[in-house]
Formats: structure tokens, C-alpha cells, sequence
């Protein structure tokens, strides 16, 4: 399995050590194992090493259709995974919806305040007044005893079925680029139409994330199904990296997020 470590970043080797470790576990005790909520590029991974295995299997879900953030149920190919098996519980965030309005920004700063990891919940689903929120399941008491306010508004937490989950899947609206390099700080210029300089600036203040963590160096190389997020600008996807042109530019197919 040594070859893997060639595909990826060095910065993503401590996750595939992770990952090889759960699956040497499952091979070794022929029993399931599950995983906390992974992002998008940390399921990638897995797919890529689980694919060196014969006898295991890997099954994805975040508690609804879609969802970013999913669990990894890694097991054995006699298994036959449920639903159950992810262990994931639904809440239902009640709050004076009359009164005053929550954003994701805020719900996800209330959670991290309270000392838990951002990878033991999930997706935060909104559909426009409404919010909830997919956790893991043995988070359940402490998540209903500690969280009362959010930001400065009270709030109830109540469980509730994952039928009852509200979602509106990712669209990516797709446009073609030509790039000089495949620079994070030229991706974020011509994908947001700013200068080079003020990208530079945008990436070395931290506020920029690439699938999901801050990079803070202008010449970081981006690859395709990379997601860029930048703060106050959104978020663009690398669908697709093309040929060049005729003055050695690389066309690239973007998604943004609408």
C-alpha cells in the first residue's frame, strides 16, 4: 500500500495512516468499523484506499440524500450495512424564529465553542427559517444539555427522525477559465475576478480554504475536484482541468456554488 502515498498531498498522509489503520482493523477482527463525518476530499481518500483491499467495503452517509459531511462504515464483504449502522442523530433547533434569525456561521461558532470537534457533526441543513443539524448519535445528551444559547438567542434542541430532515442539494454552476499555472492565488484571481495581488493577500490572512482547511501559501498547487472557499466570496469547485492553449495557458471547467 505504500504506493497511495503518491497520489496525495503530504499534509493528507496523516489522514490515509488513519484510514489504513481502521481498515487493518476490520481485516484483522472482521468486524465493521465506522468513522466520523468525513468531508468530500477526506471520502476521496478513502474510496482510493479502501480500493486496495479485495474482501472490504466502504459505504458513505450523513444522515440525508446528498449530504457534504458523511460517515465512512468500513467493513468486511460479508456485512450488509443499515442505516443504523452510522449512528447519526437528527436535531431539530428551535428558536423565537418571529424574533430573530440564526446563520450557519453562527450555529457552527456555537459548537466548536463548546469543545467539540468539527468532525463529529455534520451537515447544518436550513430551508430558509428552519435549521437542524445531523450529529453523531453518541453525542446525543452532552449536545441537549450544553447547547441552550446560540450566540445570544435561546434555543432548544429536539430529536427528531432522519425522515424529517430538510435539504437542498449543492448546485455548481460551471464556467470555462484559462489559467497561467494552477497557483491557488491565480485560481482565486481569475475565478473571482480580482488581481493576483489581492488574492495573495486573501490566501496569506487565512482566508482562504482548500477542500475544507486554511492554506496560507500563494503558490499552493490546486488540482482537479479541489473545492476553494474563500471568505466573503464563496466557494468554487475544480470540475475539470483541459488542455492548453495555443500561448501554453490551462483551461479549467469552475464550478461556483449558487
Amino acid at each position: 500500500m505504500d504506493g497511495i502515498y503518491q497520489h496525495f498531498r503530504e499534509e493528507e498522509y496523516a489522514f490515509i495512516d488513519k484510514i489504513l489503520g481502521i481498515t487493518m482493523r476490520v481485516e484483522n477482527e472482521y468486524t465493521p468499523q465506522l468513522t466520523d463525518f468525513l468531508d468530500p476530499r477526506q471520502r476521496y481518500i478513502t474510496e482510493t484506499v479502501i480500493g486496495g483491499y479485495d474482501q472490504i467495503k466502504v459505504q458513505f452517509f450523513g444522515g440525508v440524500a446528498h449530504a457534504e459531511r458523511r460517515r465512512a462504515l468500513i467493513y468486511p464483504d460479508y456485512y450488509a450495512p443499515t442505516e443504523a449502522d452510522f449512528e447519526i442523530a437528527l436535531f431539530h433547533i428551535r428558536y423565537p424564529v418571529k424574533f430573530t434569525t440564526l446563520t450557519h456561521q453562527k450555529i457552527l461558532g456555537t459548537l466548536m465553542s463548546l469543545g467539540m470537534k468539527r468532525d463529529i457533526f455534520g451537515d447544518i441543513l436550513n430551508n430558509g427559517s428552519e435549521w437542524q443539524l445531523l450529529v453523531e448519535s453518541t453525542m446525543r445528551d452532552y449536545l441537549t444539555l450544553q447547547l441552550e444559547k446560540i450566540g445570544k438567542v435561546n434555543v432548544m434542541l429536539e430529536e427528531t427522525d432522519l425522515s424529517e430532515a430538510t435539504f437542498t442539494p449543492t448546485v455548481w454552476e460551471e464556467s470555462g477559465l484559462t489559467v497561467s499555472s494552477m497557483r491557488l492565488d491565480v485560481i482565486i484571481s481569475n475565478a473571482h475576478h480580482i488581481s493576483r495581488q489581492k488574492a495573495k493577500q486573501l490566501v496569506v490572512a487565512g482566508l482562504i480554504k482548500v477542500n475544507w482547511k486554511t492554506v496560507e501559501n500563494p503558490d499552493f498547487e490546486c488540482e482537479q475536484e479541489d473545492v476553494l472557499s474563500v471568505r466573503s466570496y464563496g466557494r468554487v469547485k475544480i470540475i475539470q482541468t483541459g488542455g492548453r492553449t495555443k500561448k501554453d495557458k490551462i483551461r479549467i471547467e469552475i464550478g461556483y456554488l449558487k
